[in-house]
């Protein structure tokens, strides 16, 4: 089964609790396999998804903002 990557900035994670947070809302989104952070804190943290299929730019943006940050780019 091939997989998808998509990397989206998002600003406003400071700690691993942030990290956390944001992998939870993401990984509860249907076909995502995985989620990898890379916190810059109080920057723009680069987030990698791993999913079986494409996600939509809001469905992330909703996940993301669930947990309280705002995506300010998609690298689709």
């Amino acid at each position: 089964m091939s997989t998808v990557s998509t990397t989206i900035s998002v600003s406003g994670m400071t700690c691993a609790h942030c990290v956390s947070s944001v992998s939870e809302e993401l990984e509860s989104l249907a076909g995502v396999e995985a989620v990898d952070v890379d916190l810059h804190s109080g920057g723009i943290s680069t987030v990698t998804i791993t999913s079986t299929a494409n996600l939509a730019s809001a469905e992330i943006g909703e996940a993301v903002a669930e947990a309280g940050y705002m995506v300010v780019a998609n690298h689709a």
